[in-house]
């Protein structure tokens, strides 16, 4: 099992990156959402200037956000700064894509695009919304093509699997689960390691893995606004989201993904939900957990630290594996 990690880009993103490369984990990915953080491609190049170990990559990108070639030309930019040690993941958008107002992308854009960007790292000629692109940069302002870079494809659902299959060097899910048809199977896991003696329901806690809790409403709420209802606390929140106007709420719904709680999502911080939907438990249980997630499948982790400390999340999550 290999333990990575993943963050937003932001201001200390790029000291977070170098004591994870000091801790000891895999990679450090970095989420691509726009409308939140600043730029991935530009976090991503910093962090590679002073690191010399860890991979590095984005997770995930959204088809749509970028031309498949000003995607392939951010990637062979990574790849030249960080040979062999540069990774992607791609999908069809959660909040990258609703905090801008739209849908996830149909699964067969998705494969399109995959495919697209494979290939313009292949260097091959692709055409694109009726134009033929290519890379063809001059000797020494790209890497020579073909640019070997891993894609895993991040899937859930039937659909996604059969593009993981067909294109990815891999698959990526979420919540800790994993899939046995791929040697290379990573997924998404919150949550924060207890102190000795800690209450679920502690403010560090709330701090820490409240932005993990609260994101599973928001992630219902989108697929079916009427699920939320079944969580507890579903129908309040659902009720003081409506005060919110139509056209501004996915912007009220996402503010602070996996940063922070806001006003609106307060009200749902519960100690037992966290420890339900997340990996929060002493540095043993997530030990267990991750070995019944190896069993399933899982061969990465990558656990993104929040809260105020990130410093002793980082260090607190990968102590309990050492």
């Amino acid at each position: 099992m290999q333990i990575s990690c993943a963050f937003p880009p932001g201001p200390d993103v790029v000291d977070h990156v170098v004591l994870a490369e000091e801790l000891g984990y895999e990679r450090a990915w970095m989420f691509d959402s726009p409308a939140l953080y600043t730029d991935v491609w530009v976090a991503l190049a910093r962090a590679a200037e002073r690191t010399s170990r860890i991979g590095l990559g984005p997770a995930v990108l959204v088809p749509g956000l970028r031309h498949p070639l000003t995607q392939a030309s951010a990637i062979a930019s990574l790849a030249e700064l960080a040979p062999g040690r540069t990774v992607v993941a791609i999908g069809t958008g959660f909040t990258g894509r609703m905090a801008l107002g739209l849908a996830p992308l149909p699964w067969a854009q998705t494969r399109e695009y995959i495919a697209q960007v494979k290939a313009l790292l292949a260097g091959e000629q692709v055409e694109v919304d009726g134009a033929v692109v290519q890379m063809i940069q001059s000797e020494g302002y790209a890497p020579a093509r073909p640019i070997d870079v891993p894609i895993v494809v991040a899937a859930n659902g039937p659909k996604g699997v059969a593009v993981a299959h067909e294109l990815g060097d891999g698959i990526m899910t979420v919540a800790g689960s994993g899939n046995t048809e791929f040697d290379w199977c990573a997924s998404l896991v919150l949550g924060t390691v207890l102190d000795d003696g800690e209450a679920l329901d502690s403010e560090r806690v709330f701090a820490a893995a409240g932005p993990a809790l609260t994101v599973v409403y928001h992630g219902m709420y989108e697929g079916d606004p009427s699920a939320v209802e079944g969580l507890p606390g579903g129908a309040e929140w659902r009720a003081r989201l409506a005060a919110v106007p139509e056209r501004e709420r996915p912007l009220t719904i996402h503010k602070g993904h996996l940063l922070a709680v806001t006003e609106l999502d307060r009200p749902l911080l519960d100690g037992d939900l966290i420890a339900a939907f997340t990996w929060t438990g002493p540095a043993e249980q997530g030990r267990e957990r991750a070995a019944l997630a190896a069993a399933s499948g899982l061969t990465e982790i990558l656990y993104a630290p929040m809260g105020p400390d990130i410093e002793r999340e980082l260090r607190a999550f990968r102590s309990a594996f050492d």
